[in-house]
Order: structure tokens, then C-alpha cells, then sequence
């Protein structure tokens, strides 16, 4: 496959991504018996993409959703439950496609990824050190700064469950294909990108390398996992990527962060204005 091919390619499945997971959220908010745009969910998921990849243990990106859909004019206590119905929903899918991704080539990828991540551990052992202190200590970070949040949402969350009781079971399960679709295209851009080289690894080892490095980010404290997926990545998680890594990375990180963080910036810049951001981000940093 050619480089002008590939990244076309990952371009329309960035587009398939952010489609999938607007029609999601919007089919959750119609089975709670409110409406909202196309473009509202895309630009509701943009500042959640944005704030999940700028901020500790992704600890902005729901509560940068939730403004999204309360922007649309959803009610607070609706907007909660339909973020939280969305992750609900979610979790089996991610699940059951984890076992089966590992079941099938978990032994195929330790075979190609094991022995240079092993190797990589032990030459920059200093790094996994830093690494592992630098996550715990954003960790212990986020964790003080969500605790607050926590206590406050009590209320809501009894409000709420009006809410819930209302949710069609069916509309829940409509959305299982749209977050697999979710979860395949974004699954899928690392072994697109491997696909330009002249020996790729096996793809079963690209596809659960591309995997752990993509969902690890979930439990990884720093911003968008910063540090670890980097030393994995480099390490071989997906298998020997040749003299082309560095490049592999920056374009793997541009569309699977990068791409997220600049919609949700600009979008928030046109709709609230750079002044209104500036000065978000100080009242953040003086508060935190």
C-alpha cells in the first residue's frame, strides 16, 4: 500500500469513528425522550476527545461531554444519564472483543512482541522507572481533583434515575454495532500505517499491539497515556516497525489523538471564544 493511500484511508476511518459515536450519543439522547443534532453530537464528542487527551487519567472527558449535550439544551439530569447509559453499553462490547482479539492472537504477538519489549525493559530500564513514577504521581494527581467532583455528583445521580427507568432496552442494544465500529476503526489505523512498509509485521500482532496501546490509555494516568504508550510503541508492542517507527508514531498519534484534540480545540474556540478558553485553562491551573 502506498503512503498517500494509507493515510486516505485513515482519514475516512477517523470519519467513520466520529460518525459512529455521534449517531451513538444521539440515538442514547432520543431514547431518553430529547432530541439533538448530528453536528451537536460531533461537536459534544470533539470536546470530549480534546479533554480526555489534555488531562489526567482522561478525568475532562465525560464532564466536557456532558457541557456538550447540556449546550444542546438537554437537561443536566438526562445529559448524566445518557453518558453514563453510553460507557454502560460500551464496556461488554470492549470486553468481549478483548478476549476474543487475545484468544485468537495473543500467543502469535507475545512470539513477535515479547522478546523486543522484554529487551526495551531491560536497556531503558531509567525510562520504564521514570515512567512508572511520573503516572503515579498524575494518578495521585487526578485522583485529589476528581474526589470533589465525585461528592457533588450524589445529588444528580438520584435525580437522574427518572431518567433511566425511561431508556428503551432496544435503543441500548442498537448501539453494540456502533461502538464495535468504533472500536475497529480505530483498532485498525496502526496496522494501516504498518501496511506501507515492505515487511510488515503479521497483522494479528499489529492488531493487538495497536490494541493494548490504544486502550491501555484508559488506566495509564498521564494525558493520553504520554510516556508509557511512547516506550511501548518504540518497544515493539506491535511488533519490529523497521527505521519507520518514529515516523509510524507521530502519524499513529495524529489520528488517533491528534486529529481529536484539534476539532474539540477549534470547535470550542469558535463557539466560547479563545478569551473563554484562556481563561478556563487559568482558573484550572490556579485550582489545581
Amino acid at each position: 500500500m502506498s503512503a498517500v493511500e494509507a493515510h486516505l484511508l485513515c482519514l475516512a476511518l477517523v470519519v467513520v469513528d466520529l460518525a459512529a459515536r455521534a449517531w451513538r450519543i444521539q440515538l442514547i439522547v432520543r431514547g431518553l425522550g430529547r432530541r439533538i443534532t448530528l453536528r451537536d453530537s460531533l461537536v459534544l464528542n470533539a470536546f470530549g476527545d480534546a479533554a480526555c487527551a489534555l488531562t489526567p487519567l482522561r478525568i475532562g472527558g465525560e464532564p466536557a461531554r456532558l457541557a456538550g449535550l447540556l449546550r444542546s439544551g438537554v437537561p443536566a439530569p438526562a445529559a448524566f444519564v445518557a453518558i453514563s447509559l453510553e460507557v454502560l453499553a460500551a464496556w461488554p462490547v470492549i470486553i468481549v472483543a478483548t478476549g476474543w482479539l487475545f484468544w485468537r492472537y495473543a500467543p502469535a504477538w507475545w512470539l513477535v512482541a515479547g522478546p523486543d519489549l522484554a529487551a526495551t525493559a531491560v536497556s531503558s530500564w531509567p525510562w520504564v522507572v521514570l515512567v512508572g513514577l511520573a503516572s503515579i504521581v498524575a494518578w495521585r494527581y487526578a485522583r485529589r481533583i476528581a474526589s470533589p467532583a465525585v461528592r457533588q455528583l450524589q445529588r444528580p445521580i438520584r435525580r437522574a434515575m427518572v431518567y433511566w427507568r425511561r431508556m428503551p432496552r432496544w435503543q441500548l442494544v442498537a448501539t453494540v454495532p456502533l461502538t464495535f465500529l468504533n472500536l475497529a476503526t480505530r483498532v485498525a489505523i496502526l496496522p494501516v500505517l504498518a501496511m506501507t512498509m515492505p515487511s510488515p509485521p503479521p497483522l494479528g500482532a499489529l492488531a493487538v499491539g495497536s490494541f493494548a496501546l490504544l486502550y491501555s490509555q484508559l488506566v495509564l494516568p498521564t494525558p493520553a497515556g504520554a510516556g508509557a504508550v511512547e516506550l511501548g510503541f518504540l518497544g515493539g508492542a506491535a511488533g519490529d516497525l523497521g527505521k519507520t517507527e518514529g515516523w509510524l508514531l507521530l502519524a499513529w498519534r495524529c489520528y488517533t489523538s491528534g486529529i481529536g484534540v484539534l476539532l474539540g480545540v477549534l470547535l470550542a474556540a469558535r463557539i466560547y471564544g479563545w478569551p473563554a478558553l484562556r481563561h478556563l485553562a487559568r482558573r484550572w491551573s490556579d485550582a489545581h
